[in-house]
């Protein structure tokens, strides 16, 4: 699901990155991000926002049940209101001299996360 004002899916970098994979699972869009949090919410997800700055630390992190993860883009993260709307915030544990991970490295490592420890 990709919602608010997200980057088009269907061009070329993005199809390049999926290596054509987004024609081959459902991606659905939602430009009102209240919306698709509370369309989570009522098919019984719990939504975790990922936030460099967020108290709890992934690894702090209750991992069990359904999960949807909200994302946001590399260059600013997720806006605070969404931040405050989701219902947990939690931050990748960064080691070493990074700054940050891309979205790619951090969505792997929650997802990971979640199939070790969930």
């Amino acid at each position: 699901m990709f919602a608010g004002d997200a980057v088009d899916v269907h061009n070329g970098k993005c199809v390049r990155a999926s290596t054509g994979s987004l024609f081959h699972v459902p991606v659905a869009r939602e430009r009102d991000v209240s919306a698709t949090l509370a369309a989570c919410r009522d098919a019984g997800l719990r939504t975790l926002a990922t936030d460099g700055y967020a108290e709890r630390d992934l690894t702090d992190v209750d991992l069990d049940g359904p999960i949807a993860w909200v994302f946001g883009n590399e260059a600013h993260g997720l806006p605070a209101e969404v931040v405050e709307a989701a219902d947990e915030a939690v931050r990748v544990p960064v080691h070493g001299q990074a700054e940050s991970l891309n979205l790619a490295t951090a969505a792997a490592v929650c997802l990971y996360a979640r199939i070790v420890r969930g």
